[in-house]
């Protein structure tokens, strides 16, 4: 089986959710480092638009099967639907319940449409607009904490151990990446007990605290 190929920026939260997906089912791949701008080696220049249109990381590329993906769920969804034929990380369709594969997929979507982009936008007004918008800033604080409250008040319906009752899924994967980095938006989570513990749990998981300290060191595309 010839390496995948996960192209990343050391900072961004999306292409970690990618890795660890990929950690948990042991498949192989390779690291591609790109920056923020449109030069040789920018996620905005033409080496990189060539892999993705929309000049955002992660993209994957699998020279086994000649797909290319880009945005963080239609990898994750493609690597489950091709290397994880024993439902590891996501719900069997012809075992679990239509309640399951609801949750599932529910999840994910809260994630991906609400709390990834809350914090995104929180971010970039407490680090990134040019000028000062304590409106802004303070609107996108407000909507992301309310995201906490939903996931710390499922965390505890589902035992705390796991976003999804059962264990530790592509869900986890989609969340933990967005939540750890809750002090880069300033956020004050001491009233969050369960995410807490959850972020503690998945945090030393051995896949997870390999690709925090592996893709920060990853070689660029273009060195330049």
């Amino acid at each position: 089986m010839k390496n995948l190929i996960l192209h990343a920026h050391s900072t961004g939260p999306n292409p970690y959710k990618v890795a660890m997906v990929m950690e948990n089912l042991k498949i192989p791949y390779d690291l591609k480092l790109w920056d923020f701008g449109d030069g040789e080696n920018g996620v905005k220049g033409p080496n990189f638009l060539k892999i993705n249109e929309n000049g955002r990381v992660p993209a994957l590329e699998d020279p086994n099967t000649s797909v290319v993906a880009w945005e963080s769920s239609a990898c994750i969804n493609y690597l489950l639907r091709t290397y994880d034929a024993s439902h590891t990380l996501s719900p069997d369709p012809s075992t679990a319940s239509p309640q399951d594969l609801v949750d599932y997929d529910k999840w994910t979507s809260f994630l991906t449409t609400t709390l990834g982009p809350m914090m995104g936008q929180l971010n970039w007004y407490v680090h990134y607009n040019a000028v000062a918008n304590e409106d802004a800033r303070a609107r996108y604080e407000q909507q992301a904490l309310r995201c906490f409250d939903v996931l710390e008040g499922q965390l505890k319906k589902s035992g705390g151990a796991s976003v999804l009752p059962g264990g530790f899924s592509a869900v986890d994967c989609h969340f933990f990446a967005w939540v750890v980095g809750y002090s880069y938006g300033k956020l004050d989570i001491g009233k969050y007990e369960a995410i807490q513990t959850w972020l503690k749990a998945v945090g030393e998981r051995e896949e997870v605290k390999k690709i925090y300290e592996e893709i920060p060191k990853a070689e660029k595309a273009f060195k330049g």
